[in-house]
This record gives C-alpha cells, structure tokens and sequence, in this order.
C-alpha cells in the first residue's frame, strides 16, 4: 500500500516541472517573418536558440516549391532553380542595343559620301578651284539619298539614336558646303588655308570620327561630338 508522497519527492517533481513549463512557453513565443522586404503570416519560434518555421508556409510566402523525395525536402526559390531565364528576352535586348546590319551598310555609304564631299570642297578651296553649287550638289543628293536609305533601315535602338547624328552631321555639311559657295559668289577672297581653320568643318570631323567609332563598336554611344 502505498503512502502519501513525502515533502522531499513533491518538490523534486516541482523542479521536473517548471523547467518543462518555461520551455515550452519560451518554444510557443512566435516572431513574425519578413521575406524581401513583404510582412508574412508565417510564425518564427525560438527554441533553444534556434528559429523554427512551417517549410510549406515559407514556399508558399516566397512564391517557391517544396518537394519530397525519400527522406530529401527540396525547397526551391524563384530565381535559385536550375531552369535558365528565356533566352529570346536577353537576346531580343542585347539585339536591340546593336546596330542592325542595313542601317550599318546605310550608315556607313552616308558617311562615305559625306568624306567625299569634304574631300572636294577642301580641295577646290587649297587649290582655288571655282565652287559653285552645281558642282557640289552631286555629293548633296547623294547623301541625302544615302541618309533616307539609313531612315528606312531603322529597327533598333542604336539605329534610331545613330540616325539623329547621322541627319546632324548631313546638315553641318550642307551648311559647310553652302557657306563656301556663298563666299565664291559674292567674290570674297578664299584662303587656302581657311576650311582648317573653320569651327564647323573640325565639327563635321568630329562627329565623323565618333560615327566610325560606334560602327567599329557595333552600338550607339553618345559622347557630344555631333551636336
């Protein structure tokens, strides 16, 4: 026949107990998880220093799977699976930021014609050729030619950017070229020397030099050349 528990063994029994009481109240205190940035639903307990979450509710807070295999829990997170981002999306920009090869071929026929018309213009006035407007307007209409054929030919970005350099320097020359004829006309002295000495003609170089970069390079750059 058992008897009443002594005082020695109720308070052992307390001591068991209070520590399994603080335990399990500390194991039941929840946090709240925050995953990038967005407040979650999801409860965070600390047990013995440690943070526990529900798997299945992280996944689906993250926009993720879980999935089992044997004793393997995999938890997958957008961006962290081995499937790689569509291929077309990266392709279709990195396409966009080249120049197309029509408006390149283009491009580079305008700014041939452009050297061309240069080239004579500093030729005529070294040499003190006569200038008259019915001689250089050849090289005019053929460049304007040539830049319709580059506004035809846009497709990308590059091209779209490289088209507005392209119509700025077709109009420095013209004004280049007009200026000089208009010299000739009213019987002004020309210097051999003045078209190196000219504002303009070093900004027609400029620019030039800036296109033929970007053509090398395959991709519009805007660095001030042609303004």
């Amino acid at each position: 026949m058992h008897g009443k528990p002594s005082g020695t063994t109720l308070l052992l029994a307390l001591l068991l107990i209070v520590p399994a009481l603080a335990l399990c109240r500390a194991a039941q205190e929840p946090q709240t998880l925050i995953v990038n940035g967005q407040r979650t639903q999801i409860s965070v307990v600390q047990m013995n220093g440690h943070s526990y979450v529900d798997l299945e509710a992280l996944a689906r807070a993250a926009n993720g799977s879980l999935s089992f295999n044997g004793n393997q829990i995999t938890l997958t997170f957008p961006g962290t699976g081995s499937t790689p981002a569509p291929a077309s999306a990266s392709a279709n920009l990195a396409a966009n930021s080249d120049f197309s090869k029509s408006f390149m071929r283009a491009g580079i026929e305008q700014m041939t014609i452009i050297r061309e018309w240069r080239t004579a213009l500093a030729n005529a006035i070294q040499n003190g050729f006569p200038i008259t407007d019915d001689w250089l307007s050849a090289y005019r209409s053929q460049a304007t030619t040539a830049l319709h054929l580059s506004f035809v030919a846009i497709s990308t970005d590059s091209d779209r950017n490289a088209y507005r350099l392209l119509n700025t320097e077709f109009e420095n020359m013209k004004l280049l070229s007009n200026n000089y004829v208009a010299l000739r006309q009213s019987m002004q002295f020309i210097a051999p020397d003045s078209l190196a000495k000219d504002p303009l003609n070093q900004k027609i170089l400029d620019c030039a030099h800036s296109l033929a970069a970007m053509a090398a390079n395959g991709q519009f750059v805007e660095d001030g050349s042609c303004q």
